[in-house]
């Protein structure tokens, strides 16, 4: 919001941010439109959310529970559990902790991320009785109990004390598991080891014994998987990935005949075939439920169990809240200790009749924020369409063959600890990739707790001797610093930050974050820091793009004194002085601004929320801003940008060049797009909740949506149809009324040739709308 605009923010009914009515300065009547506008899009919350917005919700759910179903039978098999309790956990998520949580947009269920342990906690309390899994039960009951606690003692703060790099780490040896654990069953083959390597290593040796009939429906789906998103034909759209590969497994178990014992030769070899390979529920869901035993609560293997699904369910479901956060188009907060409270409960009650615990999970919910949902409702329509779902299609369910479910999580296993993600944390610097690899290696040598401890105190003992202190002053500059919020005579507010800001130092930081009035300017300055970890400024960016959207600006200065060992923004800094040296790309990008007199700069632009309030980027953060050529005169300016799909352990991350093209006046909000735009990343026609129409009278070759299409009618003339229809370097144009952002390709920067082509489209669009403007004024419209 601009800074010609004040205004009060409150709370209201404990997890929605509103802006209050009262506006103390408004200077333009555009700035008072703005302000009415947000307070008319943002979603009701509780019954009056329900019935403004069942509709849109309802369809979000939909697509939520075609993922959930596949999901919640493939963790639950993977967790050693019957397939019904991944069921009964995403159903008690849905009808059960709607009524109590603190977030909008996340959908609760069943996760992955939970394997491991429950996998850990079958093993330790296995005493040969045959009452395992009722101990297990039992575990998950006392388990939700103690998040129950922890969210009433308030301590979802805490999450933000466990490092980011070892969280992933944590994950990460979690995927390693998921796949090593199911990769035998989508083979066809069989293990006797019992270790996690010993078992990777059997998988690559059972190779040649691999069963033909359950790998041929396993490859099918690990195709399905893979190209879904980039096949054209719309019909394969209509439902997710996952329930395709459930649904085209069942031809292959007809044709191979899975339904009675007998074998099939292959090869001159002989694989036996039969039910024992099909998912096993029963007809009856109430057949399922399977009580908690309790008996032997007094026991350590009991409370090892317990402390670890409690832990790990605890910081998980933390984290997926905080990235749903980030992608809601309405840019609501989340009450976390509340939602510890909720995801407690469920757990509880899902433990008491044979599920499994529940957490936030951010695949559905990033499925939920795609398909435009509004309100919390949408988890409750999901958990009440899996229980119709599960009524209706258990007969087409037990003709599933467990391969095809064990390929979905194969998947998710190696997504989870994929090249790509050891690419990325490396790319935020060696250390992370340290703490990252250190921590996934501790975890699966040992057990998920020892990971996750055992890769703090790496982290640790790491900052300690990069800040070469002994020891003694290393933990006082961090608890003992001087570090202080301080308002200025201007109004403004500046932090200094002291010592050692890791994360350890956390909650003091944030602390003084909480003491910036909502829409007050403030500069951070780590100056005077000896050391500013990842977790620190990933937390300072973060804040800095939430206070944006209350109208205050953040400021982070003093780093420009630390060095880190790559430019990435949230590589851990140390302070020395430094040589700024362009690189490669800079120096070429410098000479190509001189040779045409257009001004340069390596840095950020300083409002970098800006590029919110296009909806291309509202559920997309953008986090890195740089390389800008501009040019003042003609209002335009082209940068090297890196934003963000998704979340969490899913987040994927793409680098491109966009031109941004100041219009210096009203324009219409319009999306123009070139049908070879990929969909994937657009996503232009799942977005429901924009008041946009279809207008397809500009060309065949684009789709283009508008907001008011008598506006665009008289904005879009023919002399600006052949500039875009000539254009080479436009796949994707959007205006937010006041600025039109031009996208030269998502997935890749723009080379030098293409940039006098950029240039030269937008000097003609700038032209053309100044034209416009003084021909409009001399009529005087």
């Amino acid at each position: 919001m601009p800074g010609s605009c004040g205004f009060n923010i409150c709370k209201k009914n404990d997890n929605a941010l509103y802006l209050s009515a009262y506006i103390f300065i408004c200077k333009t009547e555009s700035i008072k439109k703005e302000f009415q506008n947000y307070m008319n899009i943002v979603p009701k919350t509780g019954f009056s959310g329900l019935r403004e917005n069942w509709q849109s919700d309802l369809i979000a759910a939909f697509s939520v529970s075609m993922v959930a179903l596949p999901l919640g039978l493939g963790i639950a098999i993977a967790s050693g559990v019957q397939p019904m309790a991944g069921i009964i956990s995403a159903i008690v998520g849905g009808l059960v902790t709607t009524f109590f949580r603190g977030t909008h947009l996340t959908i609760n269920g069943p996760t992955a991320g939970l394997i491991a342990a429950i996998l850990a906690s079958i093993e330790v309390l296995d005493d040969g009785s045959g009452k395992t899994l009722n101990y297990v039960f039992a575990a998950i009951v006392v388990a939700g109990a103690l998040q129950v606690i922890f969210g009433l003692l308030k301590v979802g703060k805490f999450a933000d004390l466990f490092h980011s790099s070892v969280v992933h780490g944590i994950l990460a040896a979690i995927g390693v598991i998921i796949f090593v654990k199911q990769i035998h069953i989508a083979l066809g083959t069989h293990t006797e080891s019992t270790h996690i390597v010993d078992t990777m290593i059997d998988a690559f040796y059972q190779l040649p014994n691999a069963n033909p009939f359950v790998l041929v429906i396993s490859i099918v789906g690990l195709l399905l998987l893979i190209f879904h998103s980039k096949i054209s034909y719309k019909f394969f759209h209509f439902l997710p990935a996952p329930m395709w590969v459930m649904i085209l497994s069942i031809p292959f178990v007809y044709a191979f005949n899975f339904f009675e014992p007998h074998s099939l030769n292959f090869l001159g070899k002989s694989y036996d075939l039969g039910p024992s390979l099909l998912i096993n529920i029963p007809d009856n869901i109430l057949d399922a439920v399977i009580l908690p035993d309790f008996s032997i609560i007094n026991t350590l293997p009991f409370w090892t169990s317990v402390l670890s699904i409690a832990i790990i369910a605890s910081i998980e479901s933390l984290a997926s809240a905080k990235a749903v956060d980030k992608m809601d188009p309405y840019k609501r907060k989340s009450n976390l200790n509340k939602d510890l409270v909720a995801v407690g409960i469920s757990t509880m009650v899902s433990g008491a009749i044979g599920g499994l615990p529940i957490i936030n999970v951010i695949v559905r919910s990033t499925v939920n924020i795609h398909n435009a949902a509004k309100t919390k409702w949408s988890n409750f329509y999901h958990g009440a369409l899996l229980l119709v779902f599960i009524f209706l299609l258990a007969p087409v369910i037990q003709k599933v063959p467990l391969c095809a479910l064990a390929i979905l999580l194969v998947y998710t296993g190696f997504k989870l600890a994929s090249p790509k993600v050891f690419k990325h944390v490396y790319s935020q610097g060696i250390e992370q990739l340290l703490f990252f690899s250190g921590t996934l290696v501790i975890t699966l040598m040992t057990n998920l707790l020892v990971g996750l401890f055992g890769g703090l105190l790496l982290v640790l003992v790491t900052h300690l001797l990069l800040a070469k202190m002994p020891v003694r002053r290393f933990f006082s500059s961090i608890y003992y610093t001087e570090s202080k919020l301080e308002k200025q005579e201007n109004g403004n507010y500046h932090i200094t930050i002291k010592g050692i800001a890791n994360f350890l130092a956390t909650l003091k930081i944030e602390k003084l974050l909480n003491q910036i009035p909502y829409g007050a300017n403030a500069t951070i300055d780590f100056s005077s820091a000896r050391l500013v970890d990842f977790s620190i400024l990933e937390h300072m960016y973060e804040f800095q793009r939430s206070h944006a959207i209350t109208g205050g600006r953040l400021v982070i200065s003093g780093l420009e004194n630390h060095s880190s060992v790559t430019d990435n923004k949230l590589a851990l800094k140390i302070s020395r002085s430094a040589i700024t040296k362009l690189n490669h790309r800079q120096i070429k990008l410098k000479g190509l601004a001189d040779s045409y007199g257009w001004n340069f700069k390596t840095g950020s632009r300083e409002n970098i929320s800006y590029f919110e309030t296009f909806h291309f980027f509202k559920t997309r953060p953008v986090e890195k801003n740089i390389n800008t050529i501009l040019s003042e005169e003609k209002g335009w300016e082209i940068s090297d940008i890196q934003f963000e799909e998704g979340g969490y352990h899913l987040q994927e991350e793409y680098k491109t060049t966009l031109c941004l093209i100041k219009a210096g006046e009203k324009i219409p909000k319009f999306t123009i797009e070139k049908k070879a735009f990929p969909e994937k990343y657009l996503n232009l026609w799942r977005h429901r909740d924009i008041d946009y129409s279809l207008y397809e009278k500009f060309s065949n070759d684009f789709i283009v949506k508008v907001q008011d299409e008598k506006a665009m009618k008289e904005f879009i003339t023919g002399r600006f149809k052949r500039l875009v229809k000539r254009s080479t370097v436009i796949h994707h144009l959007e205006s937010n009324g006041e600025a039109i952002l031009l996208f030269t390709d998502n997935l890749k920067l723009s080379t030098l040739e293409d940039y006098a082509d950029i240039a030269k489209f937008a000097d003609a669009i700038h032209k053309l709308i100044q034209k416009k403007a003084v021909s409009s004024s001399e009529v005087g419209i």
